[in-house]
């Protein structure tokens, strides 16, 4: 019986209880509260990290996977085993925050006490917490200052020590502490502040970071250096007195040099396009947001660093330098055979546009799509030296256009009006070979079936849809490698978090089209370099193939071409305020702009230096057409001696007297009013007037050979 009020006692001294009452009181509640403290430790299960805690941003890298374009994700965090980190980081680690780590289980009461008793005296030693209820804190529960949530983490911390060693209780910690300007982790300090990996910390670089844990903006060596160096004494006086360094080491610890404090952003000129593309390709073949933002992959791209730097150099350098406002410029550079993208031209800034107009701009292509005409006439058996009708205007199926600058050239042959980016001859074409072929022959190049603006009509060949720059790439990539086509990839080795290869670029590519007509398709190409509308790419100084592009009212300019390593596509478009498509006319101080002007500049410039140091290669020749490679001035017509071209063919006005090729029916009625503005790789063609006279038919095909 518990003799309270005590009954020997008389007055008020019958409710004060004995000191047996009072022991024993204190000694049952004691029992009380560690056996409730150990039944909550027994019950209480250790939760899954959260979401932060675990969270490590993925890596993106340039081709070599060495050097880094910039991350996905917001937490800047790289894992690594407790074994990458030098002891000597450990225990400078232990001695400012934990100097007791390995005695305790889980909490220190001494500690406890101690750090509450320095903060009354103004002493310095660790904070109350241990490494294990810092862990607890950061990976399982938030950051409130409540009772509750502290007696959960001294419950939780000795939970973690009853299930996890000491080495993964300080390896977890590592890798979850936060060291300013954005990392958490060890592994991403050691690369921020000093540019290496954690395993090849020195003494001094650990202390420093170790000194940096309990405030690292207070501590920031760029804007606190005399803060850092106080701190760091501490800490290795700290390490002194524990013997874990000895004297002769502690006299050498000084500030380390450190990486300057970067403020640019990381998005910043073309990395923010890059990155971009790689997400959306990620996200495209089926990795989730999640996995991008805090998995911890590594993605190593196509992007070949050099090649990307030659892109932004070569449009600063050959780009139009003044009347600016509202300009648009997409470079694509492609790897023939295999897809690889090897560098992108997106826009001057990210941070400024977020439209990537390599990956995401489109524009018409005009007369770069010429080519799959091209291609599908010379599989249909017309070949380079075949007669066509270069006058201007003309009307062909009831559909009326005419060339650049109404110029007329009377018969020519295909090698001639693919030189000289002829509207009249190549409509012809078109015509004979059938529109669904020449599309056919553009997909199976690789211009993407969605692509705005593709109808079964006669103005295909003249680029009335819009591809965008990467498309182009790929396409005449195709041509580069043997008719081999390839789809585009921005991707070459993704690795999980824990170093394991997740996916690895392969074998790529299926041919498209016979070795023959690719390289007819290419001897015609490098004409067009050598000595017609594409004639400034041939600076590059090595076999080069392409084609020019330009668009009704110069709303867009383009050139597409390649060597056998390297294929890539330059737009120019413009815009007024409202994003409206407007003439290029006046950019750069010129009054027309068309695709033998900045584009192939653009081109030449990018390309000559993407390949500086590499081999100079030729395209293979099988083909046995006759009459190829600079102007085919001796080429003859199979129908009639009076079609043959001149030796160079010249433009002629088109209001004179008709070409010998012109039907003598002068008094043929007029063509249908169905005139359409068309296309041209010389620049931009005026309204065409209608034809007064009709079109002779086109000769018989001539096949190669």
């Amino acid at each position: 019986m518990v003799n309270y009020p005590r009954k020997e006692r008389q007055g008020i001294g019958r409710f004060v209880p004995s000191w047996k009452l009072v022991l024993g009181s204190l000694v049952f509640l004691g029992v009380l509260l560690v056996g409730g403290f150990a039944a909550a430790v027994y019950l209480m299960p250790v939760p899954e990290p959260n979401d932060v805690a675990v969270a490590e941003s993925t890596k993106v890298m340039y081709s070599d996977g060495k050097r880094e374009i910039g991350r996905l994700g917001d937490v800047r965090r790289t894992n690594i085993p407790l074994s990458d980190v030098p002891e000597s980081v450990q225990l400078a680690i232990l001695a400012a925050e934990d100097n007791g780590f390995y005695d305790h289980g889980g909490f220190d009461p001494e500690g406890i006490g101690r750090a509450f008793w320095n903060n009354v005296t103004g002493g310095d030693t660790q904070g109350g917490s241990t490494i294990t209820q810092q862990y607890v804190k950061n990976a399982y529960l938030t950051h409130e200052q409540s009772l509750i949530r502290k007696m959960k983490e001294m419950v939780l911390a000795v939970k973690v020590e009853t299930v996890a060693s000491k080495e993964e209780i300080l390896g977890n910690y590592l890798n979850t502490i936060y060291f300013g300007r954005g990392c958490y982790g060890v592994e991403c300090a050691a690369e921020t502040f000093y540019g290496k990996h954690a395993k090849a910390l020195t003494l001094d670089e650990g202390i420093a970071l170790a000194a940096m844990v309990r405030s690292p903006g207070n501590y920031d060596p760029k804007d606190y250096p005399e803060r850092l160096q106080e701190r760091m004494f501490v800490i290795r006086d700290a390490m002194l007195e524990k013997g874990w360094i000895n004297q002769k080491q502690a006299n050498r610890v000084s500030l380390p040099k450190f990486k300057p404090k970067k403020r640019a952003n990381q998005l910043a000129g073309q990395n923010g396009y890059i990155l971009e593309a790689v997400r959306r390709e990620m996200t495209e073949v089926g990795w989730s947001e999640a996995e991008l933002e805090g998995g911890g992959l590594t993605i190593v791209t196509t992007i070949d660093k050099e090649k990307e730097e030659a892109a932004t150099n070569a449009v600063a350098a050959a780009g139009p330098s003044y009347n600016n406002e509202g300009l648009r410029i997409g470079l694509a550079a492609v790897e023939p055979g295999t897809g690889e993208i090897k560098a992108i031209y997106g826009g001057a800034d990210y941070l400024d546009d977020q439209l990537d107009n390599a990956m995401q701009g489109r524009a018409p292509a005009g007369s770069t799509f010429k080519p799959f005409a091209l291609a599908a006439g010379i599989e249909s058996g017309y070949g380079l030296s075949s007669i066509w009708n270069g006058t201007s205007p003309a009307t062909v199926d009831g559909y009326t256009l005419q060339n650049y600058g109404n110029s007329s050239f009377g018969p020519v042959s295909l090698l001639q009006a693919t030189q000289h980016s002829i509207n009249t001859a190549y409509v012809q074409l078109e015509a004979e070979v059938g529109v669904d072929k020449v599309i056919d022959a553009a997909y199976r190049a690789g211009l993407p079936k969605k692509t705005p603006g593709i109808e079964e009509n006669l103005t295909f060949v003249l680029g009335t849809a819009s591809p965008r720059p990467i498309d182009m790439a790929a396409s005449f990539a195709t041509f580069a490698a043997d008719g081999v086509h390839a789809e585009p990839t921005i991707l070459k080795e993704v690795k999980r978090s824990g170093g394991e290869t997740a996916y690895r670029i392969g074998e790529r590519g299926e041919e498209r089209f016979d070795t023959e007509t690719i390289d007819t398709v290419n001897q015609a190409l490098q004409a067009v370099v050598n000595s017609g509308t594409g004639s400034r790419a041939s600076w590059i100084g090595r076999p080069v193939a392409g084609k020019t592009g330009s668009t009704d009212g110069q709303k867009s300019a383009w050139f597409s071409g390649y060597t056998p390593q390297l294929a890539a596509s330059v737009m120019l478009t413009k815009e007024d305020s409202k994003g409206n498509p407007i003439s290029l006319a006046g950019t750069g101080g010129l009054g027309s702009v068309g695709g033998s002007s900045f584009p192939t500049a653009i081109f030449a410039e990018f390309m000559k230096a993407a390949l500086e140091g590499e081999p100079v290669e030729s395209f293979s020749d099988t083909s046995t057409d006759w009459g190829v490679g600079g102007d085919t001035g001796s080429s003859t017509s199979t129908t009639s001696p009076s079609q043959s071209p001149s030796e160079s063919p010249s433009a002629t006005s088109s209001s004179g007297t008709p070409s010998p090729t012109q039907s003598s029916s002068s008094a043929a009625p007029s063509a249908p009013t169905s005139s359409a503005s068309s296309s041209s790789g010389s620049g931009s063609s005026t309204p065409s007037p209608v034809l007064t006279q009709p079109l002779t038919a086109p000769p018989t095909p001539r096949a190669p050979g």
